[in-house]
């Protein structure tokens, strides 16, 4: 596999026809990486410290392409036991994931935590919020889709955006590979994993789409297991 320039492949988390079955054992599967990778503990220093300084009551936050929701739910747990008040809304263009995230929070008793199904490419939400976010969504876009998104994103937040993604290196793949496979047994995450490295940016070519989107003084951090997370915040 050459890493040295991005290879995109369609994702079979992507593709019609998926049976909720298989869509459903993915998403759980995904849940169980993003809690190796501990996704939520990347945005959750940037939320507390502007939940600290915002006099926003409460913190609205946006998480776009969700998924199945459990990175969105992890930050509203944690609010809840630091006594944040925080209203969290996340949006994805899959109607099961929105389903299944929205039957997760009704599980977990959480009552600031709400989904709705939403491509934001065809319909920009118009309500701004004090923090946008997204995770491990940036790979699944080309180009041109990349810097629309920051775009988008940085029009729709009051205070700040946070943007947190694979970085594509070979030790980032070979950790895919091995570590979909111990963590779940969905063929799909399996297949998937591998694929979302190969078609990931470095963290110079996201801050060349950052410059490209108009975005001065961002931030880029690298977080393990070879991620990053691309801080923008509005002055």
């Amino acid at each position: 596999m050459n890493l040295q320039i991005r290879q995109r492949e369609p994702e079979l988390m992507d593709q019609p026809g998926l049976s909720d079955s298989e869509h459903g054992n993915a998403l759980m599967g995904l849940r169980r990486v993003n809690w190796f990778s501990r996704s939520s503990s990347i945005f959750w220093k940037p939320l507390l410290k502007l939940a600290q300084t915002s006099g926003q009551r409460p913190l609205q936050i946006l998480d776009i392409a969700s998924g199945g929701g459990d990175v969105s739910i992890e930050l509203a747990m944690r609010a809840q036991q630091a006594g944040l008040d925080v209203d969290i809304t996340g949006c994805d263009i899959s109607e099961y994931a929105v389903r299944h995230a929205t039957e997760l929070a009704q599980h977990r008793h959480l009552k600031n935590v709400h989904f709705f199904q939403n491509d934001i490419f065809q319909e920009p939400a118009e309500q701004k919020y004090d923090l946008v976010m997204c995770s491990l969504f940036l790979h699944h876009l080309d180009e041109t889709q990349a810097v629309q998104l920051m775009k988008w994103m940085s029009e729709s937040t009051r205070h700040l955006m946070l943007i947190n993604d694979l970085r594509r290196t070979r030790l980032g793949y070979w950790l895919a590979w091995g570590g979909c496979r111990l963590l779940t047994r969905s063929p799909i995450v399996h297949t998937d994993g591998p694929i979302s490295v190969a078609a990931a940016f470095s963290v110079e070519e996201a801050e060349q789409l950052a410059q490209q989107a108009g975005l001065t003084d961002i931030h880029i951090s690298r977080q393990w297991p070879q991620r990053f997370l691309l801080e923008w915040s509005r002055v």
